[in-house]
């Protein structure tokens, strides 16, 4: 299993898509729970960091460029 740094600012890809269709969110917080903003359409959700760690499938840091 991957092992990802998480921190403010990257972008995680997550196995299942937004209703909107992006399938990649911005992180706002870390810790026990993630605050996470869709890069699609700006919806925000808190998650179990559990789920978050299952469910990654890419990690963008920020700066990087795909």
């Amino acid at each position: 299993m991957n092992q990802y740094h998480y921190e403010v600012g990257d972008i995680v890809k997550l196995k299942k898509q937004h209703p909107c269709g992006s399938s990649e969110w911005e992180i706002l917080r870390v810790g026990a729970d993630f605050r996470l903003k869709c890069v699609g359409c700006g919806h925000q959700i808190m998650i179990a960091r559990k789920l978050v760690e299952k469910n990654t499938r890419g990690l963008r840091k920020t700066g990087e460029t795909e």
